[in-house]
C-alpha cells in the first residue's frame, strides 16, 4: 500500500509542485491549507509523514507540530522561508525530524522523505525486536547494546538516550547522529560521512544541514551542563568524546 504524506501548507503554488512530485513518486497525498484543518486532518487520515510549513494561518507550523509530537511519532518534514539558523532549531526542538529551506529542490524534498521513512522503519523494526526480547525468559540484551559515557547513557535497543538520570527526547535523526558517533568515541567524522550513513547515499543536503542537527543536539544532551560530548572539527566535521567544558575549546 502507498504510504500518505500530509502536506500543511497554504502556497497554492508549493501545493501544486508538492502534488505532482510526491505523486509521481508512488505517495498518496492529503492536503491541509491551514495549521488548524492540518491538525483535523492528521487525526482522521494517520499520514505515514507530514510536510509542514511554518507560516500557516490559524495556528502557525511551530504550534502544530508540538501539538502533533504531543501524541503522534508521525515524522515531520518542516518547509520555511527563514534562512536562520536559530528557527530551523526552534523547529527541530519542536520534534520536527528534518527542515527544508524554500525555495526549495523537489527532488531533494523526495530524497529527504524517502530517508526519513526508511529511518521509521528500521525503528519501528528494532522496537518490534525489542518487544520479543523483553516478553522473553531470555537474559537482559548484552552490554554492548547500551553504551554509557559521565552522565550520558545510550540504549540502542529502546532508542533511549539519558542525561544525569533524566531521558531526554531525541528524534530519529538526533538519535542516529548521536548513536553514530558515539560508537566510535574520538573519531573524526566528516559532514559527508554523517550524512551518507544518517540521511543515505541518496540524500542531496548540504552540510549545514549537519550543523543544525548537532547544535539541536548539543542543546539537549548538554545544555548548562559542565560535560561536553561532541566537539567540532574545523572545517572537517565532528567528533564524540566526554570532557568537562573547562577542558575544551569549542
Amino acid at each position: 500500500m502507498a504510504q500518505k504524506i500530509l502536506v500543511i501548507e497554504d502556497e497554492e503554488g508549493i501545493i501544486h509542485l508538492l502534488n505532482l512530485y510526491l505523486k509521481d513518486a508512488g505517495f498518496l497525498v492529503v492536503v491541509a491549507k491551514d495549521g488548524a484543518d492540518g491538525l483535523a486532518l492528521h487525526a482522521r487520515e494517520l499520514p505515514d509523514l507530514v510536510i509542514l510549513d511554518i507560516m500557516l494561518p490559524a495556528i502557525d507550523g511551530f504550534e502544530v507540530c508540538r501539538r502533533i509530537r504531543a501524541w503522534s511519532q508521525t515524522p515531520i518534514l518542516m518547509l520555511t522561508a527563514r534562512g536562520d539558523e536559530e528557527d530551523r532549531i526552534a523547529g527541530l526542538d519542536q520534534g520536527a525530524d528534518d527542515y527544508l529551506v524554500k525555495p526549495f529542490s523537489p527532488r531533494e524534498l523526495v530524497s529527504r522523505i524517502r530517508a526519513i521513512l526508511r529511518r521509521v522503519n528500521t525503528t519501528a523494526e528494532v522496537a518490534e525486536k525489542g518487544e520479543t526480547i523483553s516478553s522473553s525468559p531470555l537474559p537482559p540484551p548484552a552490554s554492548e547494546e547500551l553504551l554509557r559515557f559521565p552522565g550520558l547513557s545510550i540504549d540502542l535497543l529502546a532508542r533511549r538516550v539519558e542525561v544525569k538520570g533524566q531521558e531526554v527526547a531525541l528524534t530519529p535523526t538526533e538519535f542516529d547522529l548521536l548513536t553514530l558517533m558515539a560508537k566510535s568515541p574520538d573519531r573524526v567524522f566528516t559532514r559527508e560521512v554523517l550524512m551518507n550513513k544518517v540521511w543515505g547515499y541518496d540524500y542531496l543536503g548540504d552540510g549545514h544541514t549537519i550543523d543544525v542537527h548537532i547544535s539541536a543536539l548539543r542543546k539537549k544532551i548538554e545544555g548548562d551542563s559542565e560535560l561536553r560530548y561532541i566537539k567540532t572539527v574545523w572545517r572537517v566535521g565532528y567528533r564524540f568524546e566526554a570532557k568537562s567544558r573547562s577542558k575544551v575549546t569549542s
